[in-house]
């Protein structure tokens, strides 16, 4: 059992499926070629030192005094998954573990998982502890829901550690099963394009978990287990939790669709899916903001197939479905309109599918 290695997780772009995971739902996103990468040294002294590239300075910390609270800032989502592991029953030590990545974080491209990712791969596999990769994910989400305090759904993380190479995932979030479609739009002539508008993205300031109460509720007052058991228009509720539960009824059908549209190679077909998702988005569960809607606009202005934002929403980023040949002047579509209106410059790019979380072989030297 070697005491070093590094590890990497990538983060992810959703195609579709927002709100719909904790919710017992369908999600269907990609993993990025953006990635986290941990370099870590298992220690014998119960130890756990954190640092990274980016931010500057070190926490320190006993694993045995890894609680809830007991750190904060990045090196949270790190702590927590050794404190999840432990709380699990899995004899972590001690690690020296230096991070450093490319996912910009609150982007909506889920660094954090990412980052959670990556600690969690790295720490089992140095301490000997083989887990199947479903079960990490379990790990990661908790070190996110109760060690830092955000009560994401069991995705992000599933796709960072699990997704395929030109391939969506494809994930139900209730059992956790998982289908690898084929996803590789250059092949058809198109191009996922990814714009970060650089809207401030913060799903801890309450709203996300808002939404998540109000879908809780609801199913509570339908006497369902979780809003994916429900089939067509919510009855006998309160006027504000309709709407909530009409996207999330709605944005479950809409991935099995485009599920159906890639399996068939139908990849063209893909764009009006995506545009029906954000306005749901917009109109039913408002959590879109106004750089994310000009951003929308903009493109389908342009002639994109289709667009919508992704991730959490109140800020990241927004994916379009475009024709190859199109990606630059659609990309150039979004800046003029956020010249016009006064935003920050946004940054876009396109995407390919990428591999889950991996050991990474340094070269020699």
């Amino acid at each position: 059992m070697t005491r070093d290695g590094v590890f990497e997780a990538p983060g992810r772009i959703n195609l579709i499926g927002e709100h719909t995971d904790y919710n017992d739902g369908f999600v269907l996103p990609i993993a990025l070629s953006h990635s986290v990468r941990v370099r870590a040294h298992r220690r014998d002294d119960g130890v756990l030192r954190t640092a990274s590239r980016q931010v500057g300075g070190t926490a320190e910390l006993s694993v045995a005094d890894l609680r809830p609270g007991a750190v904060t800032g990045w090196a949270a989502y790190v702590a927590g998954v050794v404190w999840a592991l432990r709380e699990a029953g899995h004899p972590i030590g001690g690690f020296d573990l230096l991070v450093d990545g490319t996912v910009p974080p609150g982007a909506g491209l889920s660094s954090s998982a990412a980052l959670e990712s990556a600690t969690a791969l790295a720490v089992t596999e140095l301490s000997g502890i083989a887990l199947d990769r479903r079960e990490l994910a379990r790990i990661a989400q908790r070190a996110e829901n109760e060690f830092v305090g955000v009560p994401c759904g069991i995705m992000d993380q599933s796709a960072s550690l699990l997704a395929w190479e030109r391939h969506a995932l494809l994930l139900d979030t209730r059992t956790l099963a998982v289908e690898h479609i084929p996803f590789d739009p250059v092949a058809a002539g198109l191009a996922l394009l990814v714009v970060d508008t650089k809207a401030p993205h913060r799903l801890v300031d309450g709203e996300y978990a808002a939404r998540r109460r109000d879908c809780h509720r609801a199913a509570e007052l339908l006497g369902v287990a979780a809003l994916r058991d429900l089939v067509g228009e919510p009855r006998d509720l309160p006027e504000k939790l309709v709407p909530r539960v009409r996207h999330v009824v709605g944005e479950n059908a809409r991935v099995l669709e485009v599920a159906d549209l890639l399996r068939a190679g139908r990849v063209h077909e893909v764009g009006p899916v995506l545009t029906a998702s954000h306005e749901s988005l917009r109109d039913d569960f408002e959590v879109t903001v106004p750089e994310l809607d000009v951003a929308v606009e903009a493109l389908l202005h342009e002639g994109a197939l289709g667009a919508r934002m992704t991730g959490g929403g109140f800020g990241g980023c927004v994916i379009a479905l475009v024709e190859e040949a199109a990606a630059d002047a659609c990309a150039a579509a979004v800046r003029s309109a956020f010249a016009g209106h006064g935003y920050t410059e946004p940054e876009s790019w396109t995407a390919t599918a990428a591999g889950g979380a991996r050991r990474v072989v340094e070269p020699p030297g």
